[in-house]
């Protein structure tokens, strides 16, 4: 049984990395299974055997991404012992770096902005409740305006950090943020 389900956690592997690199290069619409399948070194049969189709397959990592998304942002709900927003960040950006391949299929070209669009929403509630308790002057109406000028950001920093490979640790990142978050462009100043 242990070795079934290493070969197939494997193909899923393959599978996904196939996916991705093809989603890099064009639409969803425009990959056919017997593209992707002789991408990853696979039969189609195998392929069936894990997913109905390739809408299935981008379903399935989607919501594999959502679920370690909205694990790294419990912290936030938490309301023992109250995290340093870095220390949320720090999770959300080990997260993102833990699902490169999502996050450059959702950022790229041919994304799934939706998801993208999803993600942003799950994390507006949580970060909304968090700031709450950090901000607690600030109105409902500033706080909506942060999250959107915050989330719109690390959208940014996300896309850079793709782009250049991930090659800055996830904690960098965090603190990048997050020193962008709390000091503006004083940030720059701090070095």
């Amino acid at each position: 049984m242990e070795k079934l389900d290493h070969r197939s956690r494997v193909t899923r592997m393959l599978i996904r990395r196939a996916f991705t690199d093809l989603l890099g290069q064009k639409p969803i619409e425009s990959i056919s299974v017997k593209e992707l399948c002789a991408a990853a070194g696979i039969n189609r049969g195998t392929f069936y055997g894990h997913y109905q189709d390739l809408y299935d397959l981008r379903r399935q990592m989607e919501e594999e991404m959502m679920a370690d998304f909205q694990k790294a942002m419990e912290p936030l709900l938490a309301q023992e012992g109250e995290l340093s927003p870095l220390e949320v960040t720090t999770g959300i950006f080990r997260c993102l770096r833990d699902n490169a391949d999502v996050c450059t299929v959702t950022l790229g070209p041919y994304g799934d902005k939706e998801f993208a669009a999803r993600l942003i929403s799950v994390g507006r509630e949580r970060c909304l409740s968090s700031y709450t308790r950090y901000f607690a002057g600030a109105t409902r109406r500033q706080l909506e305006f942060y999250y959107a000028f915050v989330s719109a950001g690390c959208i940014g920093l996300l896309e850079r950090w793709l782009a250049e490979g991930m090659t800055v640790p996830a904690e960098e990142m965090a603190a990048m943020a997050e020193g962008v978050m709390m000091k503006g462009i004083g940030f720059l100043e701090e070095k």
